[in-house]
């Protein structure tokens, strides 16, 4: 089956994260094991089929008949949970194939993430999996729960039936979640699974079942590490399209710069790269754990904000300033607020009021805190405000001040509900009294309007929604592929059948066969041909590189001079570049040297591509030049590039204002790096050959740009870069 058709399909875990017969390999009437704990949880919860204890040496376990073993069930299970140690599973699953168990949860520890003894034993348990038609979770998980389903595996109390979907990497932060979604008071959990080692099952195919899960109205997902990234992107651009998805990325992988020889593959494998492609593919990323179910909670609710642009309405000058602070923070606009707006405000507000955004309506509440209801519903109307930001300490108005103000405030919320009904915006409120859920603020939850305690959670679903709503109105379409030509093709096999990358000529005669401007050069095998290099280039500062399979790093090996004019000086420059690099690498083979006119200055920037283990191809785009590895002012994006990706790239750069002119220099072409930008992803699709490619630095001017120095290393070894890793997840799947 294809990847395309296999997507398009219905998710077999269906079939067992919503099932109705569970069997419990381990049941036990000891409070202490987990046997137990599950049966309570099955029981307790109401689990509406049937439920098989299986344990040889009781009759019953908690009142539900035990069995000797799977083979005894009066009808199959669609889901076992099993409860022994690692040793007893492979043999466990074979039986349950036997017995028609269509998923499996294992719960031991004890496999891969042991030692070389326990991937062994993780290896004959996928074997037994795969010959008996079983799908497994975990092992070394936490266990599953579908609260909507009755079906609670971890015997969690507390937790109620709600749209947040949860796959994660740590039970801890399950229980952290649970907690604090009590505490919150009205979040709910659709399914949970802990994934474990997933084995067999990844991240990928949960987030599938989560995206077509009816019940999920959002998918968070805790995650220490992927097995098949390019994989979960694709599914995630899927899921993304029709509901939100939010993840908690903890760690980084260095993967990817164990074997980097470029600028760009030791950049690779980061944790800002992962971040970067997950929101390509529309994920809401969170920074901090704290973070994850205020996100969660915002999008559930409110979804997306067709823009990033949110009026901020206050009751006090200094959160009002708090909030401007952090949403600029977080890439959010203040609306431009309109004439008629601020009339209609004047007409509310005292006249010490401030009518630009953020509005502080200075006092005019205190007495009459249906005030702020008005003022919201006046800055939702106005056609330049995406959301509407309440900060400050409604509900809390008849503590404050007087009792007689609880009437005003409960009318307040009935007017911010009613509103919230009628127009397409989010409102968002932060409260200062939000811990303390007074009525009011009370009223607002259970209507559906996210109620924060924190300015900065505030503020970060506020982020989430504008980007929600952003990646939904961007054009993510894919520019058509490109053709192979026979030039290129000719000189990767030629690098191929001698060991090496493609040389710098080779690598720029690549680009210009695919139209990326490169500068005139000439490669000059032997001394007597400078004379008519000279004669060609004229009083034309020249610059002088060598070309070499085995000198990487041109500069470190005296391989580079400069700012040349005459034959006098370029005679001078190849004799002193042979003698450096021969010092340097006495037994590097050199080709000669490659002589350019130097290039005019402008902004440098860098263009590369690598190839990372776990995401596939990567486009890397930054500030170039010798610190790039320091700065790290880089943006990252998978391969292949939309035009909206190519774009985003540019305008994400730190420095991007210096794209824009500063100081009385020019604004560069941003246009013509985008069009380079989409060429080098398109490459790299009809090219699989090349493992990482670096362009740096690439000068870009007002028009156009110049291309400087062009690396291409070649995969090795006859080895097909342009495959996918295709995890085991998949071949069982299709």
């Amino acid at each position: 089956m294809n990847r395309a058709n296999h997507l398009a399909s219905r998710s077999p875990l269906h079939d067992f994260l919503a099932p109705r017969s569970v069997a419990v390999v381990g049941a036990s009437q000891d409070p202490t094991k987990r046997g137990y704990k599950a049966m309570v949880g099955l029981v307790k919860q109401g689990f509406r089929g049937a439920i098989y204890p299986i344990n040889p040496k009781v009759e019953q376990v908690m009142g539900a008949k035990a069995y000797a073993s799977l083979g005894e069930l009066p009808g199959p299970a669609d889901l076992a949970l099993i409860c022994t140690p690692a040793t007893t599973v492979p043999g466990l699953i074979r039986e349950c194939g036997a017995a028609g168990v269509k998923g499996a949860v294992i719960l031991a520890s004890g496999f891969g993430e042991t030692g070389e003894a326990g991937a062994a034993l993780e290896a004959e348990l996928l074997a037994a999996a795969r010959e008996a038609g079983v799908r497994l979770i975990g092992p070394n998980t936490s266990g599953v729960f579908n609260l909507h389903q009755h079906l609670n595996l971890l015997a969690l109390d507390n937790v109620k039936p709600g749209g947040v979907g949860i796959i994660s990497q740590s039970g801890n932060m399950l229980l952290s979640l649970a907690l604090e979604a009590q505490h919150n008071g009205r979040v709910g959990f659709s399914t949970y699974v802990g994934p474990g080692n997933q084995t067999d099952i990844g991240f990928a195919d949960y987030l599938r079942y989560l995206g077509e899960d009816a019940h999920t109205q959002v998918a968070t997902l805790y995650v220490e590490g992927f097995q098949d990234g390019r994989h979960f992107l694709e599914v995630a651009r899927e899921v993304t399209a029709a509901k939100p998805v939010v993840v908690y990325k903890s760690g980084a992988t260095e993967a990817g710069q164990k074997s980097a020889s470029s600028h760009t593959g030791a950049l690779a494998g980061s944790y800002a790269m992962t971040v970067d492609l997950l929101r390509q593919a529309g994920v809401s990323v969170v920074q901090y754990s704290d973070e994850i179910l205020p996100v969660a909670e915002g999008l559930e609710l409110l979804q997306k904000a067709r823009g990033k642009r949110v009026a901020v309405l206050a009751d006090g000058g200094g959160q009002a300033t708090i909030a401007a602070d952090r949403l600029a923070e977080a890439g959010l606009t203040l609306a431009t607020l309109s004439e008629a707006t601020r009339a209609r405000l004047a007409e509310l507000l005292f006249p010490q009021a401030s009518l630009i955004n953020p509005v502080d309506v200075a006092g005019s509440s205190d007495a009459d805190p249906l005030v702020l209801a008005r003022c919201m519903e006046i800055l939702a109307e106005d056609a330049g405000v995406d959301s509407v930001f309440l900060v400050g300490m409604f509900g809390g108005y008849s503590i404050r001040f007087a009792d007689s103000l609880l009437g005003d405030e409960m009318r307040g919320a009935e007017s911010m509900i009613e509103l919230a009904r009628r127009i397409d915006k989010p409102l968002v409120v932060y409260s200062l009294y939000a811990p303390i859920k007074p009525p009011a603020l009370r009223r607002l939850h259970e209507a559906g309007l996210p109620v924060y305690y924190s300015i900065e959670h505030a503020v970060r679903a506020l982020a989430a929604l504008g980007e929600r709503g952003a990646y939904l109105a961007a054009d993510h379409t894919r520019p058509e592929a490109l053709a192979r030509l026979p030039e290129p093709e000719a000189a990767f096999a030629r690098a191929r059948a001698e060991g090496r990358d493609l040389l710098e000529p080779e690598a720029k005669a690549l680009l210009a066969e695919h139209g990326v401007r490169v500068p005139e050069e000439r490669l000059v095998r032997d001394a007597a041909e400078l004379a008519e290099v000279a004669a060609h280039f004229g009083t034309r500062p020249l610059a002088m590189k060598v070309v070499s399979r085995d000198i990487l790093h041109k500069s470190d090996a005296g391989g580079v001079r400069l700012d040349l004019v005459g034959e006098g000086a370029l005679v001078e420059a190849h004799d002193a570049i042979l003698a450096a690099c021969r010092a340097y690498a006495p037994e590097a083979e050199i080709e000669g040297v490659l002589v350019t006119p130097m290039a005019a200055k402008g902004v440098e920037v860098i263009i590369g591509v690598s190839r990372d283990p776990i995401f596939g191809p990567v486009l890397m785009f930054g500030l170039g030049g010798i610190f790039v590895e320091i700065l790290e002012d880089v943006a990252f994006r998978a391969i292949p590039l939309s035009r909206h990706d190519a774009r985003s790239m540019v305008a994400q750069i730190k420095a991007k204002k210096i794209f824009e002119g500063v100081r009385g220099g020019a604004a560069i072409d941003q246009a013509a790096l985008v069009e380079l930008l989409l060429r080098i992803s398109q490459l790299v699709e009809a090219y699989p050959e090349i493992q990482e490619l670096d362009l740096n630095p690439v000068i870009a001017y007002a028009s156009g740009y110049a291309v400087v120095d062009a690396r291409v290393i070649v995969a090795k070894d006859g080895a097909d870069a342009s495959t996918d890793s295709t995890t085991r997840t998949e071949e069982n799947l299709a």
